[in-house]
C-alpha cells in the first residue's frame, strides 16, 4: 500500500472534515508515473497543486474512514489515482449527503464529487456526469433475518431507513408506490442525514430494514452487522461529477487512460465491483451550460 492518509477535522463544523490521501497502490497493477509539473491549474481546478474532491466515507467497503482516522476504498483509491495521473495532491472534504454536495460543486467548494452519485436526468442538468461503476441495491435487516423477509413485498406495512436527498431514498419511494398500486400497504420511509444514521437506526431496532448499494450490503453482512434480505434491485449508474467542462475532460482523460493499461479493470476486481460496459468515459447528459 502508498503513503497513509491524514485526516483533519476543520474548526467546530462536524459536517465538514479535510482529508489529505497518499496514493494507494492496487494489487497487480503497473505503478503509474508521477509528473513533474501539475496537468492543470487554476481556474481549471479551485486550488493550485491540489484535486480536491468531496465524499461521505461511511460506506464501507467502497468509501470509509478506518478506525485510524484512514480513509480506504474503491472511491478513495480511484480519486487519489487520478489526482496522481494529473500531478496533483489529493485532498477530500467529509460532507454528509449529495444534497449538500451539488450545491457545493456549483460554489466551486471541490473540483469533484467522489462518492458514488447516481446518475439521473435531473442531475445531468446541473452537473457534468460521468459514468464509472454499475450499482445495484440491496435492502438489509437485521442480523438473522427474524422478520423472514425474502422479497419487496414482505415490506408491505414496515419501516426502511435511508439517507435524505439519496437515490437510495428515491428508489424505496417507488418500490413503496409499487405496492401501493398493487393494493398493498405503502412501506413507511424515514430519512436520515447520512448512511450511518441510518445503518444506526436499523441496529438500534428502530425500523425494519435499510436500503444500500450491493457492495455496501455485502461487506454489513460479511462482518455481522446484518442480513442482506434482498439485493439487485434498480441497477443504476454511479457517476464522478463536476462543476465545469475543462476539469471533467481532463479527468475523462485519465480515466481513459486507466482502461486502457488496466488500471482500473484491476480496481474494480479488487473490490468485485461492476465496471461499466463502455470502452471509453464520457459526459451522459447536457450538463450545466445546455
Amino acid at each position: 500500500m502508498g503513503r497513509k492518509s491524514d485526516l483533519r477535522i476543520l474548526g467546530a463544523n462536524r459536517r465538514e472534515w479535510l482529508i489529505r490521501a497518499g496514493a494507494t497502490a492496487v494489487a497487480g497493477v503497473l505503478p503509474t508515473p508521477s509528473f513533474a509539473q501539475p496537468k492543470v491549474a487554476p481556474p481549471t481546478i479551485i486550488k493550485a497543486g491540489s484535486f480536491v474532491m468531496s465524499i461521505n466515507p461511511t460506506l464501507p467497503p467502497l468509501q470509509y474512514a478506518n478506525d485510524k482516522g484512514e480513509l480506504m476504498g474503491l472511491r478513495p483509491e480511484l480519486g487519489n489515482e487520478i489526482a496522481k495521473r494529473l500531478g496533483l495532491t489529493p485532498e477530500y472534504i467529509r460532507i454528509d449527503g449529495v444534497t449538500t454536495m451539488i450545491p457545493g460543486l456549483a460554489a466551486k467548494r471541490w473540483d469533484m464529487i467522489n462518492t458514488g452519485t447516481f446518475w439521473t436526468e435531473e442531475r445531468s442538468k446541473i452537473m457534468f456526469m460521468v459514468p464509472y461503476e454499475l450499482v445495484a441495491l440491496s435492502i438489509l435487516v437485521g442480523r438473522g433475518n427474524p422478520l423472514k423477509i425474502e422479497k419487496p413485498e414482505d415490506f408491505a406495512g414496515r419501516s426502511i431507513s435511508c439517507e435524505l436527498g439519496s437515490i437510495e431514498e428515491r428508489r424505496t419511494k417507488e418500490l413503496s408506490a409499487s405496492l401501493v398500486a398493487r393494493g398493498l400497504k405503502a412501506i413507511e420511509i424515514r430519512s436520515f442525514n447520512n448512511f450511518s444514521e441510518a445503518f444506526q437506526a436499523l441496529r438500534a431496532g428502530q425500523v425494519d430494514g435499510t436500503t444500500a448499494i450491493d457492495g455496501v450490503a455485502m461487506f454489513m453482512q460479511s462482518r455481522g452487522d446484518f442480513t442482506r434480505a434482498i439485493s439487485g434491485l434498480f441497477a443504476q449508474e454511479a457517476c464522478l461529477c463536476f462543476g465545469a467542462r475543462p476539469i471533467t475532460d481532463a479527468v475523462i482523460s485519465v480515466m481513459n487512460e486507466m482502461k486502457k493499461d488496466g488500471f482500473y479493470q484491476a480496481l474494480f476486481e479488487k473490490y468485485g465491483a461492476l465496471q461499466v460496459p463502455s470502452d471509453t468515459f464520457a459526459v451522459k447528459g447536457t450538463g450545466p451550460n445546455a
